[in-house]
């Protein structure tokens, strides 16, 4: 994992090494400048990744012969032989826990250890986090927009950029908040739900119902098999009847890829209807598949749609759905689950809301996974204390202007539960406590002292690692999930909102 890093850390260590300060006590912190998406908080992520990387953090021998090759031939040979002992035992990390509500310019984590080593974590720690909290801050804000209720899958495998950051892209945006992902190989790792519908070169590769086989299916409750393909045919002619379309405009070859499939799957049988016609084709033969299951004791799961005007079909097809439960007296037919896919992006999900639909679940794919609104988290990983001595970056950029010492960061909770500052202290400085009037400085408007009263008041650094070993047990994945939906939960309105919220003072 060492070589994970950017060519000038190790160029610099040389630097420390050769001057005597490699073994300096120092201190470290990670995190952002600005708020994501424009909004007011993000979501810690990719600790676990992190400290992982912190336990197989070292050179091998064929690293350092690497480092050989590039380095300058002056370099001397008694600094490759100090790499190949270099590991991370000296090294303790304090963290927000994985999966909780950040803000700009709160460490999220603290990395302290010999000045060589705290150095050389750099590039690795912020390549493990900054992609992990933008992926999962994304998914927040998608799960936030959808409502609690809606059912979320993450399908961006496709679109990602590259295996490693698909299955990042599934890992944190279950983090975040979505449901499943159609990542085979993500779910095998991770233990994540894997969901998938079916796709329109399926229905495609079909152009009558003599190409179904087998065409039979015999009974749920047991007797002798049916044709499955006969049933569906005749139910076409009556829902058409229903709807008032002719049965010569449903296209055959999707007619037969619907029976095909639910002969393969009765139990979980689900439609794509726009191959060809929503209205016309793809929803009488749903209907007319699914209804034929029915006959037989089996119940359809769902459809799909990939095109068009998404919540007006999505109300339609309820609709369609309702009269044919009622008319044919099958009770549950008119609450099949309508998903939906298409480039689905956060300006989707409010026109669904505003325009309201009938939608059940969303599959989010390009606009969840390459998070076009900002392709970046921005997490930087300054020096903060070496030898006991504050460090401080000066600079025209003031936004670039570092705060100096180890710090406790605490979390201000008002007398409704919500959090509403964090708070930012020498690490040497008396905690404070519920009840006690606090003068504070915010950051950004530091000339003016201001005097709050915390109802609650919660210390967020726990130490992790510790002597080369995770010396805090670690939350499961659906854990971690789990305390993201808390977190996101206790913020006020004015800070969950995702446009123009109200800053969150720190």
């Amino acid at each position: 994992m060492a070589p994970l890093a950017d060519l000038y850390q190790v160029s610099m260590a040389y630097g420390h090494w050769r001057a005597g300060r490699h073994r300096a006590p120092a201190a470290a912190e990670l995190f952002f400048r600005r708020p994501p998406f424009r909004g007011s908080f993000a979501l810690g992520a990719g600790l676990a990744e992190g400290l992982r990387g912190l336990r197989a953090f070292r050179f091998s021998a064929a690293d350092v012969a690497y480092l050989r090759s590039v380095l300058p031939s002056t370099i001397d040979d008694a600094f490759f032989d100090y790499l190949a002992t270099l590991d991370a035992s000296e090294v303790t990390v304090t963290a927000i826990p994985e999966g909780s509500v950040i803000f700009a310019r709160v460490p999220f984590l603290q990395v302290k250890g010999p000045l060589l080593v705290v150095q050389l974590l750099e590039t690795t720690l912020l390549c493990l986090i900054n992609y992990a909290s933008l992926v999962a801050t994304n998914a927040a804000r998608f799960r936030l927009l959808a409502g609690p209720d809606m059912k979320l899958i993450e399908m961006g495998l496709r679109r990602a950029q590259g295996p490693d950051g698909a299955l990042s892209a599934s890992k944190y945006s279950y983090i975040g908040g979505f449901d499943c992902t159609s990542n085979i190989l993500a779910g095998k790792l991770y233990g994540i739900p894997v969901r998938g519908t079916i796709a329109h070169s399926f229905i495609m590769s079909f152009r009558c119902l003599e190409e179904v086989q087998p065409r039979e299916l015999p009974p749920r409750a047991g007797g002798d098999p049916m044709d499955l393909a006969d049933l569906a045919v005749s139910w076409l002619q009556r829902v058409c009847d229903l709807l008032q379309t002719p049965p010569s405009k449903a296209n055959q070859g999707e007619l037969a890829a619907f029976v095909s499939y639910a002969v393969t799957f009765p139990c979980d049988f689900q439609g794509l209807l726009d191959t060809y016609c929503v209205r016309r084709s793809g929803l009488p033969n749903f209907c007319a598949v699914a209804l034929a299951l029915h006959q037989l004791g089996y119940q359809a799961i769902g459809v799909r749609l990939d095109s068009g005007d998404l919540a007006q079909q999505s109300k339609e097809i309820r609709g369609v759905f309702q009269a044919c439960g009622a008319h044919f007296q099958v009770p549950w037919f008119g609450t099949i689950p309508i998903a939906v896919s298409n480039d689905i992006s956060e300006q989707s999900l409010e026109e669904f809301r505003r325009e309201g639909s009938e939608i059940d679940m969303i599959g989010i794919g390009t606009h969840l996974v390459t998070c076009p609104l900002q392709p970046s988290l921005g997490c930087v990983y300054k020096l903060v204390e070496v030898n006991g001595s504050p460090c401080l970056k000066l600079t025209e950029d003031e936004e670039k202007m570092t705060i100096p010492g180890i710090k406790a960061i605490y979390r201000l909770y008002d007398a409704a539960g919500h959090p509403f500052m964090d708070l930012m202290a020498l690490e040497e400085e008396p905690s404070p406590s519920a009840g006690q009037e606090l003068g504070i400085r915010v950051l950004g408007r530091l000339e003016e002292t201001t005097k709050v009263i915390p109802t609650t008041v919660e210390p967020l650094h726990r130490t992790y690692f510790r002597d080369g070993q995770v010396c805090e047990p670690l939350p499961s994945l659906p854990e971690v999930r789990t305390h993201a939906q808390v977190s996101l939960n206790l913020l006020s309105p004015a800070h969950r909102r995702l446009h123009e919220p109200q800053p969150y003072p720190v």
